[in-house]
């Protein structure tokens, strides 16, 4: 699945009248070099959110002839249903019982998705997070197993859960916007609403569930959220 629902607002003016994901970054659109990337590594079936200016996603991947392989939609044009809520909307895609990638559409990385599978069916986990040690305020707290223990706002002091004690004990890990999810998610989603973060829903179920951090040694990563990222990324492209 790629996220490619959001708003796109700290890519403004460019998404006033585009949708993020149509955003270009060198000669390809931020969607095609995700699609491109997951097709290389074997994926032959997407499912992309949709929202802000859907109907030119809906379009550019026609225009493309789906890039060759089956790409599906998932209409969020009513209410944008955040990335949990997105997931479980898509639930009907994901119909052969085996795990599934998710993939941020504004993260260009160097991800080696083959190791990122065979991890999350090594450690039988209800997730595996793509994490990484960069400077950031929020962090997802791992213990020494990898397993989701908690998360941090160092700015606020904020912890989750509430009262969690000793969290400089935890290795903080920022999300890389990758993970790879097993369809029994979707059974401990059904009384989560329609609308939820992925993120507080992890929090919620890790006391039973595992969730695992992926890093890799070598791992680089650009978020190409903000404007002023765009020239950076096209460099990124060519070291990666």
């Amino acid at each position: 699945m790629i996220f490619a629902a959001g708003l796109g607002t700290r890519l403004k003016p460019l998404t006033d009248t585009l949708p993020k994901a149509l955003v270009p970054v060198g000669d390809k659109t931020l969607l095609e070099h995700v699609i491109l990337k997951l097709k290389d590594a074997g994926f032959d079936e997407i499912i992309v959110n949709v929202h802000h200016f859907a109907d030119q996603i809906i379009e550019f991947l026609k225009r493309n002839n789906n890039f060759g392989i089956r790409i599906e939609v998932s209409n969020e044009r009513e209410m944008l249903l955040d990335t949990g809520g997105g997931v479980k909307k898509a639930e009907w895609f994901f119909d052969d019982g085996k795990p599934f990638l998710v993939h941020n559409v504004d993260i260009l990385s160097n991800v080696h998705l083959e190791s990122l599978m065979n991890l999350h069916l090594r450690t039988n986990s209800l997730a595996t997070l793509v994490v990484s040690r960069r400077d950031t305020f929020r962090y997802l707290l791992f213990n020494d197993d990898m397993q989701l223990k908690g998360w941090i706002n160092e700015k606020t002091g904020e912890t989750k859960p509430f009262g969690l004690r000793k969290p400089e004990l935890y290795n903080k890990l920022a999300f890389s916007g990758i993970q790879v999810l097993s369809p029994q998610i979707f059974e401990l989603m059904k009384d989560k609403g329609e609308k939820f973060p992925i993120m507080d829903f992890y929090l919620d179920v890790m006391r039973n569930n595992i969730i695992s951090g992926y890093v890799q040694p070598d791992y680089k990563m650009l978020d190409v959220g903000k404007i002023n990222v765009l020239e950076d990324a096209k460099q990124f492209l060519f070291d990666i």
